[in-house]
């Protein structure tokens, strides 16, 4: 676990509308106003006024880690040393930082992939004990996940009331269910929304269960906040907001790009808490997770602003091109997700929106009830054309556009991509197979291939995520799903339907959503996703 160095933000070429855009926040008092709860800080219509329990967060934390300690001494006297996390978007992406960042082993469940959901339960369950965690309680994905360890530790002959650990709201549904099967329950602030939830029971509760020094990472970030309250241009998250802020609307990709002393996976976190942040009434901010020799790691393409992350002062690096727009920020976990909570809630105040709500990821969950409830449980029955040297088949693209080959098909997906835009690649397969490193390689090539930023997201972990941007944010991205047809299923206990049901409801519903908004869409379907993976990396290369 590192030690903490003192938060700095260092912004390459400062500009003069980096300087008016940091002169605007300290001239509105942005930041002691923000920390004073006052929600004129946002539209009137905003949901803030009930989501900013994280600017206050120490008390409510410590009274979470104290529980989750209670816990874990119950856990450890049973031998229970394996901690499961269901969860989705900000109640498992945090942990699953946090736990990277700690060197502790976690296991997060947020896929409905049913090879991924088969090898998760047939795990070692006689020392496993499994978190369910849910701000709202009605997660579809995490209510199938317990349905199915709950399932699974009754066939085991263990009871699953000793096992399970519910994270949630008070009074949501999954309380009262938990309440009736006599499981444990760890409350959640409802004053915090989830993405904001880093430093609150959904970050702390699982990986303090996991056995994670989570008092040192409290403190981190308790040291920053007094520094956040300031309204001077030496507060580090006006100036991470006024240097993301002033890149806009040309530069609205960031490249998340971590040192080695920062190797925490903190940019997959950073790219729901400011894409479904800011992904909203046509604006947006995408930030993509990028490895350093990623092809965007460079100078290049022009609507990318790098953003590097590491611990402590790494080694003096040369000075950034002139044409590069370049953020720097170095310190300890803690500290940076705090300073990215605060700097995406006044990038809402200078964006002129609302931070705190999502309007356009229920409409992809929408989407995904209505294909199940019309009998449409299954890519297998759509309509789908043969790629000629593809072991896929062709489920969806746009309008006019019926690619026959591979060929064919990455000419298209150039031709879809707008101008200063970028493509993202939607990947409803199993993010633990063998393939999953050959999907990192083909998101490079693609990238320096098209010279354009290229996401890569997991379905549907993605939806709890960049989702909302892809749908609400600038129509600038052109999109290509992979899907999988998995030979045999993984029953939902409880459900008429499917693991595997579910993840085809969830990619068709979604692409439906995207295509109804004029965004372009390439949806494959595939028995081998590595040898489709694999065909696509060489006709590229």
């Amino acid at each position: 676990m590192p030690v903490p160095a003192p938060l700095a933000v260092s912004v390459a070429q400062p500009d003069s509308a980096y300087a008016a855009t940091l002169d605007r926040l300290v001239s509105d008092r942005a930041a002691s106003r923000l920390f004073a709860r006052d929600t004129t800080l946002w539209p009137q219509t905003s949901s803030a006024a009930y989501r900013l329990g994280w600017t206050d967060f120490e008390a409510n934390a410590l009274v979470a880690i104290e529980a989750a300690e209670r816990i874990r001494a119950e856990l450890e006297s049973a031998g229970l040393d394996r901690v499961v996390l269901c969860g989705m978007g900000g109640s498992s992406l945090a942990p699953e930082v946090i736990a990277r960042w700690a060197g502790q082993p976690l296991t997060v469940i947020d896929s409905t992939h049913p090879e991924f959901i088969r090898a998760a339960i047939e795990g070692d369950l006689s020392r496993t004990v499994v978190v369910i965690s849910s701000k709202s309680g009605s997660t579809i994905e995490t209510q199938s996940h317990r349905a199915a360890f709950t399932a699974a530790f009754r066939a085991a002959g263990i009871d699953p009331a000793d096992r399970i650990v519910v994270v949630t709201d008070p009074d949501s549904p999954l309380e009262a269910a938990a309440r009736a099967a006599g499981q444990r329950v760890c409350f959640a602030d409802p004053d915090v929304g989830g993405r904001f939830s880093a430093l609150t029971a959904f970050g702390l509760v699982p990986t303090a269960l996991a056995g994670i020094d989570v008092r040192a990472l409290l403190a981190d970030a308790c040291a920053l906040r007094p520094a956040l309250l300031a309204d001077s241009p030496e507060n580090p998250a006006l100036q991470l907001a006024a240097a993301i802020a002033a890149g806009l609307p040309e530069r609205y990709v960031l490249g998340i790009i971590e040192a080695p002393s920062a190797a925490w996976g903190l940019g997959t976190w950073i790219e729901q808490l400011v894409a479904e942040s800011t992904g909203k009434a046509g604006n947006g901010v995408l930030p993509i997770a990028l490895h350093a020799d990623a092809p965007e790691a460079g100078p290049h393409p022009a609507n990318l602003t790098r953003v590097r992350l590491s611990a402590a002062p790494e080694a003096a690096a040369a000075p950034a091109p002139a044409e590069t727009a370049e953020i720097e920020l170095t310190g300890g976990l803690g500290a940076q997700l705090l300073l990215w909570e605060t700097a995406t809630a006044l990038l809402g105040h200078l964006l002129g929106i609302d931070p705190f709500d999502q309007p356009d990821v229920e409409s992809a969950k929408v989407a995904a009830r209505a294909v199940l409830s019309r009998g449409a449980q299954s890519d297998a029955a759509v309509p789908a054309s043969r790629l000629a040297d593809l072991p896929a088949r062709l489920l969806a693209a746009p309008q006019g556009n019926r690619p026959a080959d591979c060929a064919e098909l990455l000419a298209a997906i150039r031709s879809a991509v707008p101008a200063n835009g970028y493509l993202a690649i939607q990947a409803y397969l199993d993010p633990t197979a063998p393939e999953a490193a050959g999907l990192e390689r083909l998101r490079d090539a693609l990238a320096q291939e098209l010279e354009v930023p290229v996401a890569l997201g997991w379905g549907p972990r993605y939806l709890h995520s960049v989702g909302q941007l892809h749908k609400g944010g600038p129509a600038l991205g052109a999109f290509l799903q992979l899907t999988e047809l998995v030979d045999g299923d993984v029953a939902i206990p409880g459900s008429d339907s499917g693991f595997g049901t579910l993840i085809a409801a969830q990619a068709r519903g979604d692409r439906e959503v995207l295509a109804s908004r004029g965004r372009p869409v390439f949806a494959l379907r595939t028995t081998d996703p590595a040898a489709l993976i694999a065909q696509l990396s060489r006709a590229l290369a």
